[in-house]
């Protein structure tokens, strides 16, 4: 399929995991992609590897609110809009003490690159896609946003906060044919969850990574990139203001410790 042909399409979280899988197939499909990282090396890896013409990759941290317009208002006059954006970068913090130990810091960097982040794109490019009457943002969420128990408590509540955004900002966009979606990954495999696998395999316990989600298993970042795809396709046309699970089942059920083997 090229979907995508003569879109623009801006990710962030770019250089690996899901972002990664996610420009490759935007790329794929035909569209014409500007990678969003902090990690220039990275970035520019990544950049190599994408198919077609057209593509750049940009060192931005998503917290600098004043290079992300410049960003975005360079993007939009140099390819004559911007047809997608695809708020991926994102932050775990790792520390899963309970609230009352939690570190403020980590909770004021976590919220600054996952919550702050995400809105700077969708400020900044919903100004643009207002005006050209067209547009789709797909924001990356997570199941620790919709339930307790996939995350600590910071990132939980970032991840709840872009789901809150989320369907705010369709219900400010909606008007001007902006839709705005999110993806919530379950258990992924990536570099930000390399810690989870690493204690597993340490521990003997990598038997067990996924067992609690429907399918028995944990996902890849190319799963998330399909779902993440067809948000910002024509394909989701009638399709705003949503989260989307893609978790092997893990938020369908009742899923304490314990209760699956």
């Amino acid at each position: 399929m090229k979907r995508f042909e003569k879109k623009v399409v801006i990710v962030t979280g770019a250089a690996s995991g899901i972002g990664r899988a996610a420009a490759t197939r935007f790329a794929d499909e035909g569209a014409t992609v500007v990678l969003v990282d902090r990690e220039e090396d990275a970035l520019q890896a990544v950049l190599g590897e994408l198919t077609g013409n057209g593509h750049e990759a940009v060192a931005v941290d998503v917290r600098d609110e004043p290079a992300v317009t410049a960003l975005v208002d360079r993007i939009a006059e140099t390819h004559g809009g911007i047809d997608v954006v695809c708020n991926n970068a994102g932050i775990a913090g790792g520390d899963y003490a309970p609230v009352t130990e939690n570190d403020l810091q980590n909770w004021r960097d976590i919220v600054d690159v996952n919550l702050f982040g995400t809105m700077h794109f969708t400020r900044a490019a919903g100004r643009h896609m207002r005006e050209a009457g067209a547009g789709a943002i797909v924001n990356t969420a997570s199941v620790a946003g919709v339930r307790s128990g996939a995350g600590g408590n910071a990132y939980s509540a970032s991840k709840a906060a872009v789901i809150n955004l989320t369907q705010t900002s369709a219900c400010d966009l909606g008007q001007y044919n902006v839709r705005v979606n999110a993806v919530c990954p379950g258990l992924i495999k990536t570099g930000m969850t390399k810690p989870v696998f690493d204690y597993a395999e340490a521990n003997d316990k990598a038997h067990k990574l996924g067992t609690r989600c429907e399918l028995r298993r944990f996902g890849r970042p190319e799963e998330i990139a399909a779902a993440i795809t067809f948000l910002a396709s024509d394909d989701a046309s009638y399709i705003t203001g949503q989260f989307l699970p893609v978790d092997g089942g893990n938020t369908a059920s009742l899923n304490m410790p314990g209760m699956k083997v």
